[in-house]
């Protein structure tokens, strides 16, 4: 196995500051300093002031919107990074872009997750490290180790905050049922499915409720809300069927297009995200934040020490 310096480094890309100074006050270390800045043409210009000479490198950069712009950003600090001899770089992206184009499902499309590894791998990432990736497969297109963490222990931790009483756990897609099991085993709760059809990139089609929810308190989890079409779909078909407190419990926050407006017309109660992904300037009233900085900080702090990060699926608690 490779021996890296003792020296451990977390580089923030300009994707989400916040979340990477929360994520180092969480390690209690300083973020590496680095220069991210935009020529006046608008091309990325970087320098990396500390010497990272064989330390043990972290970019923190969520691959959110503008997607294109924080992929070419973390594209250009793993080159960076490689050319200064780090000993090792980790392309750290708690959320990944592109994600849903993980296969050719018709004629003269690009598979567009497999370009994301190719240029990562290409660029000098040693490692990746994410969460919640909407295609679990995709780990498959890289040849270098990918640790796919879970938000399950910081969203199941407020839920439980929450106190609610005898819940069932909801998917509002047949794709979710994993996801949506996990939890369900975690809080003794009842399962119940949403089974939906998409008609669109943005509009879907509600067929089925399989599952009592009625007279219950409903959680309903979910990976991501991007126009929050299907969220917002399933939270009215449980209220139609008699379902009580909805809570929505979802690891990225997307909320692109008509999100917002959606969600806030929808019967859901409360709605939990984490901060995979920078707040915007208008989201639902209902909506409050966990922070997934503890994780990552913990799982960083395992890598470099190659320490497990399976412990971190179920609970962060020592």
């Amino acid at each position: 196995m490779p021996s890296y310096s003792d020296n451990i480094c977390v580089i923030s890309g300009t994707a989400h500051p916040v979340l990477s100074e929360a994520v180092a006050r969480a390690m209690d270390i300083p973020l590496c300093n680095a220069h991210i800045g935009r020529f006046p043409d608008g091309e990325i210009d970087i320098k990396i002031n500390d010497d990272v000479r064989g330390a043990d490198c972290f970019v923190l950069q969520p691959l959110a919107p503008p997607v294109n712009e924080n992929w070419v950003e973390l594209l250009l600090l793993l080159d960076c990074l490689k050319r200064a001899s780090a000993g090792r770089v980790t392309a750290v992206m708690p959320y990944y872009g592109y994600a849903r184009k993980d296969r050719k499902d018709e004629g003269r499309v690009p598979i567009s997750a497999k370009v994301v590894a190719n240029t990562i791998t290409r660029c000098g990432a040693d490692r990746v490290l994410t969460i919640d990736m909407h295609a679990h497969q995709i780990q498959g297109f890289y040849d270098i180790p990918v640790d796919h963490l879970y938000a399950k222990p910081v969203l199941l931790k407020a839920v439980r905050e929450m106190n609610i009483a005898k819940p069932v756990v909801v998917t509002p897609d047949v794709g979710g049922i994993k996801m949506a099991r996990a939890y369900a085993k975690a809080l003794e709760a009842d399962l119940a499915i949403v089974d939906k059809r998409r008609v669109s990139g943005s509009e879907i089609a509600v067929e089925h409720m399989i599952g009592d929810v009625d007279g219950r308190n409903v959680i309903i989890v979910d990976d991501m809300i991007s126009t929050g079409g299907s969220i917002s779909e399933a939270a009215k078909v449980v209220r139609a069927h008699g379902a009580r407190t909805i809570v929505l419990a979802v690891t990225h926050a997307v909320l692109c297009g008509p999100a917002v407006e959606r969600l806030e017309s929808c019967p859901a109660d409360h709605i939990l995200v984490t901060d995979s992904i920078p707040k915007r300037s208008k989201v639902p009233r209902q909506m409050q934040v966990v922070s997934v900085a503890p994780l990552l900080g913990r799982a960083i702090q395992n890598l470099h020490a190659s320490k497990s990060l399976s412990v971190l699926f179920e609970t962060l608690d020592d």
